[in-house]
């Protein structure tokens, strides 16, 4: 390792606060893997130069007098000296502040909170943008020269990594021609790294598909620079001379991920339009799959030039999926409102969506336990699709697998719930709720599991919003059975223990209705008997012409929504109703008037929320238990 460099005069400037964090992570943190800072430079190398590559098709000056891309890296064992060099895109004095002095992106701060979370920090690098720092790991000293292409002016960024760096103007002739070079001062632990075979074993392992030459020169007397990397593309191989190792290390490249991919997609279109197609669907979720902003991360080329990976080729509920379209056909000075519109763009969408949702059937189809992994990881917002694509609204529902009240901890598809259906059973019945223990526990299965008779548990945000609009599987509507009136009548409870006569009197639950009626008033839309009831004495149900409790709750929480009165159901079978009943006949309803309140409290409790009006609640409770204590 070389002595520590003095410091610098310049414009020195402090770290924000969770850069600051951040680095203190990467220089005291222990990792198992420390061979990811190297991917991570080279990965941010090969995208400056593909940045400048799509730049110069509508401006070839730019680029100069090399219009040819590579990624140098010169090492220097013997004084502990890596140097990574690109010709790319370069950065000037304010894009070296904002890339490498301040965060301006959710990147960093979501890193760390993984980090506090336990997560393994080398496993997560590469997702969350933050590779760069990753430099410190191994350097206690850091120097980024870089010249933006087209400009006359040099900057050199430095840092030990401790709090502050500084940056500084540098003469022409000690930087790139254009793009940055970033020397790296290993620390006494970590001269390993400039070691040629050691760089060459990690750019093998990690960085032999990006898609610019990369180049090793060890200065040695009497050796040749060394190509690690040719800079071909991958995907414009033929499917059988890319074996599985190379699809890996390419999959590590474009999802920054570690684990092995759960479905490999490689094929080339000809006909209308030509496009190669190499995609994967990961073995585990990435970490931005639930950002507000839904963004796909397949990267657009033309012609083996990068255009954009902000073209949305794969609708927003396959935004887990991670990979390169390079298309024949599309210009390439495509615009940002060309690709919204563009008609090739437009049927290469359509085709490999399609081609996704065929792999994953395939899938399913082959390999159960692979496929359940896959939807276990992705399956709520692959459910998005329910909602938002009515148009594969069916092949979505062909994949789609659910917990239901027989599945146990496995999962079931619709296919099985139809086999399943019951003698004069014409519905699908779902519950929806926020957990599975809590949609388990629910009152309003107990006249279904007393019949046997199959319900969904859907526990994901979005399954409230895709049964609103979903029509049906092979001809059987969706219903809820916390909405609307129960049809469970006509399908046969053979396991019924109780018959007509352990029923409360018809006429006695007229008059009960009728006193809870008139007690409850507004705050119950209706009171009537229920029949999906079978152990508890009552439930809510929403009416039958609206949202569904679960869906009428989230729009609750945005205030998007005014709330209806919920229906109120008796069991006519439960002891406690039959009393109430014979009560009320009586010309003393007193007890009535606590007792609705009572019960109508007790419901909302059950459906997991508070009643009403607790106060009133807890003080109606603790009369009648001084008055059961009385007698």
């Amino acid at each position: 390792m070389s002595e520590a460099e003095p410091a610098h005069s310049g414009e020195k400037r402090e770290f924000g606060a969770e850069v600051s964090r951040l680095l203190h992570l990467m220089v005291h943190a222990v990792y198992s893997n420390k061979d990811i800072f190297l991917r991570e430079l080279v990965s941010n190398a090969a995208d400056a130069c593909e940045k400048l590559r799509h730049l110069a098709l509508n401006d070839a000056s730019i680029a100069g007098e090399a219009p040819s891309f590579q990624i140098t890296i010169d090492a220097d064992k013997d004084a502990g000296r890596l140097v990574i060099t690109d010709n790319g895109i370069g950065m000037n004095h304010d894009e070296l502040i904002d890339n490498l002095g301040t965060i301006a992106r959710s990147g960093t701060r979501a890193f760390l909170e993984s980090m506090d979370g336990g997560d393994g920090g080398s496993a997560l690098i590469g997702q969350f943008g933050v590779g760069f720092y990753s430099a410190f790991m191994v350097a206690d000293l850091v120097h980024v020269t870089s010249r933006r292409a087209g400009t006359d002016d040099a900057w050199q960024w430095i840092s030990d990594g401790k709090g502050s760096y500084t940056v500084n103007s540098v003469p022409l002739d000690k930087a790139p021609d254009r793009g940055t070079r970033i020397e790296l001062f290993l620390n006494e632990n970590n001269t390993t790294y400039a070691e040629a075979d050691t760089i060459r074993r990690i750019i093998r392992e990690y960085s032999a598909h990006v898609p610019v030459p990369i180049i090793l020169s060890t200065g040695e007397e009497g050796s040749e620079p060394d190509q690690l990397a040719d800079g071909t593309a991958l995907w414009t191989k033929s499917k059988s001379d890319v074996t599985s190792e190379e699809y890996k290390e390419f999959y590590g490249h474009v999802s920054g991920q570690f684990d092995d991919p759960a479905i490999t997609v490689h094929y080339r279109a000809e006909g209308r339009h030509e496009y190669t197609v190499l995609l994967f669907v990961p073995g585990m979720k990435p970490f931005d799959l639930f950002d507000p902003d839904r963004k796909g991360r397949v990267k657009l080329y033309v012609r083996r030039v990068f255009i954009t990976d902000d073209a949305n080729l794969l609708p927003a509920w396959l935004r887990f999926v991670r990979g390169v379209v390079d298309s024949e056909d599309l210009p390439l000075n495509i615009s940002r409102e060309m690709l919204q519109d563009n008609p090739i763009l437009t049927s290469i969408r359509g085709a490999v969506t399609k081609r996704v949702l065929s792999e994953l059937e395939k899938l399913a189809k082959s390999d159960h336990d692979a496929f359940l992994k896959v939807w276990d990881a992705f399956g709520p917002v692959i459910k998005e699709g329910l909602y938002e694509d009515p148009e594969r609204r069916d092949a979505i529902f062909k994949l789609a697998r659910f917990r239901t009240t027989k599945s146990g901890e496995d999962w079931r598809s619709l296919t099985d719930y139809i086999a399943d259906l019951k003698d004069n059973q014409t519905t699908i019945y779902y519950a929806t709720g926020d957990n599975l223990d809590a949609i388990r526990t629910s009152p309003h299965l107990e006249g279904y599991q007393a019949r046997d008779v199959e319900v969904l548990l859907l526990s994901d945000p979005v399954d409230a919003f895709w049964v609103q609009t979903a029509l049906g599987f092979e001809g059987k509507p969706f219903k809820s059975i916390t909405q609307g009136a129960s049809d469970l009548d006509s399908i046969a409870n053979d396991e019924a223990e109780t018959s007509e006569t352990d029923k409360a009197d018809d006429g006695d639950m007229a008059s009960l209705i009728t006193e809870f009626k008139r007690i409850l008033g507004d705050s119950v839309g209706d009171v009537r008997a229920s029949s999906r009831l079978a152990t508890s004495p009552v439930c809510l149900v929403a009416p039958d012409f609206g949202p569904d409790k679960q869906f009428e709750k989230l729009m609750g929480q945005q205030q998007t929504m005014p709330s209806l009165a919920p229906v109120l159901e008796l069991n006519p079978s439960h002891g406690l109703i039959k009393g109430l009943a014979a009560k009320a006949q009586d010309d003393n309803t007193s007890m009535l008037e606590d007792a609705a309140p009572l019960l109508l409290g007790q419901a909302r409790i059950l459906d997991g929320e508070a009643p009403s009006n607790p106060a009133d609640f807890a003080r109606r409770l603790g009369d009648l238990m001084e008055k059961a204590l009385a007698l």
